[in-house]
């Protein structure tokens, strides 16, 4: 078992950023990649960003490329997401994911644990 927790969400202004952080717990011997999500009411969740925990390929969806950075650190076995020039569109509940299988990095089925979600929130 892998335990994710999620933090750094709120509430910014339209252009500002926010540093989201997951820690893992647990069994994370095995991890493969971790990924963010999101999901934004009455939508489905969405690929935002992922990275492999050996070797640090990274992987972003269109929408955040150039805007959003995802980074890994080993020593706190922790994944971050910087977001900088935030967007109304931005907002939705990000969870962290990490996942143990070696099919790939963009789609909810590559993931195994899940974090609880943080709400991000961008007023325009």
């Amino acid at each position: 078992q892998v335990q994710l927790v999620e933090s750094g969400g709120g509430s910014v202004q339209a252009g500002g950023s926010l540093r989201l952080s997951c820690a893992a717990s647990g069994r994370t011997f095995s991890t493969y990649a971790m990924g963010w999500f999101r999901q934004a009411p009455g939508k489905e969740r969405q690929f935002v960003a992922a990275i492999r925990w050996s070797g640090g390929t990274t992987a972003y969806a269109d929408s955040v490329k150039g805007r959003f950075t995802v980074s890994r650190d080993y020593a706190k076995n922790t994944v971050i997401l910087q977001m900088n020039s935030l967007r109304a569109e931005d907002t939705a509940v990000y969870y962290c994911a990490s996942g143990r299988r070696l099919t790939g990095m963009v789609a909810t089925t590559d993931y195994d644990y899940w974090g609880q979600g943080t709400q991000v929130t961008v007023s325009s």
